[in-house]
């Protein structure tokens, strides 16, 4: 399950993500308005936890304009203030759930993982592209009738591209997004693993589904 903290207190943004990876979710975090819509046009994530006070565009403008485009991702809205008409505004502009400051971390993990429930329980399992098709849930893929066995770390990276399905994506954002690095640490693990998941999906099967993009990274789609 992938979390996108917006948070423009920075102390406070790391102290939610380190209890929210500290249960397994693998978490993004920005800290404006701007920045929290981008991420989320980028990124399909489970949930997201939204500071209403930010910088620039504020956390109900960022809601409302998720909501505009058709964004049906969980939102819970932080706060310092609790006044009950900034909620039932939050609320009304397509929250989910509300939480004032300060808060129990242990909470706000309880709200996350509730939220994601309720987003899985609506939310397509199966991811398919072309004949192949990757189950969320079991974390298991197939490909033509045929089960592919896939390690953690393999499941993460593809299950990643299939939600990223027909968009390159460049190396520093596979180890972002699968490792959960934000720096290069100055080896092939992508590509390593890249092939590896290239061998399971490609090898003895067609069309191809993962390609190179030369400058760019990789991407992973059906044939033209």
């Amino acid at each position: 399950m992938r979390v996108l903290v917006v948070e423009d207190e920075k102390k406070t943004a790391s102290f939610v993500r380190k209890a929210l990876q500290a249960e397994g979710f693998a978490v993004d975090v920005c800290h404006d308005g701007e920045a929290a819509l981008a991420a989320a046009a980028a990124t399909p994530f489970d949930v997201l936890v939204l500071d209403i006070m930010l910088p620039g565009r504020d956390g109900l403008s960022v809601l409302r304009q998720l909501r505009e485009r058709k964004s049906t991702t969980p939102v819970l809205l932080l706060s310092a203030r609790g006044e009950v008409n900034e909620r039932v505004e939050g609320l009304n502009s397509g929250a989910d759930d509300y939480l004032p400051k300060p808060f129990e971390l242990a909470e706000l993990v309880a709200r996350v993982r509730a939220l994601t429930r309720r987003s899985t329980e609506n939310k397509l399992t199966t991811l398919r592209v072309a004949d192949l098709t990757l189950d969320t849930l079991t974390h298991k893929a197939q490909r033509g009738g045929a089960t592919i066995e896939l390690t953690v770390r393999e499941y993460r990276l593809l299950e990643f591209l299939m939600r990223s399905a027909g968009r390159p994506c460049g190396r520093m954002m596979i180890l972002e997004k699968v490792w959960d690095y934000d720096f290069d640490p100055g080896t092939n693990l992508v590509d390593v693993y890249i092939r590896r998941v290239r061998e399971k999906i490609d090898a003895g099967f067609e069309p191809k589904l993962l390609y190179t993009v030369r400058g760019s990274g990789y991407i992973l789609k059906e044939a033209q």
